[in-house]
């Protein structure tokens, strides 16, 4: 069975690098973990509470799809929740 390849992003010191911004963003927009987890399935990828506290944390890899459906929701760019741009 062919599976998709997926991209994962790691700084070395956390499983990913967009914790920091994601958790500036929820924070931004006065959300909780889990109403953004909620909102972030009703785009058709399922996240948890868990997922976003382990994304925030840097304890969990995030795959290039759950990276365009967080910058979509936020309005950003990819490269921005990277730390790549600014907004």
């Amino acid at each position: 069975m062919w599976r998709k390849a997926v991209k994962i992003y790691w700084n070395g010191d956390s499983k990913n690098i967009i914790g920091e911004r994601l958790k500036e963003l929820r924070k931004q927009q006065n959300i909780s973990q889990r109403i953004l987890a909620a909102r972030l399935t009703l785009s058709g990828v399922e996240f948890s509470v868990l997922t976003i506290l382990r994304i925030e944390r840097g304890e969990r890899f995030v795959p290039d799809y759950e990276i365009a459906v967080i910058a979509d929701y936020f309005k950003v760019s990819a490269d921005y929740l990277l730390g790549r741009a600014e907004k």
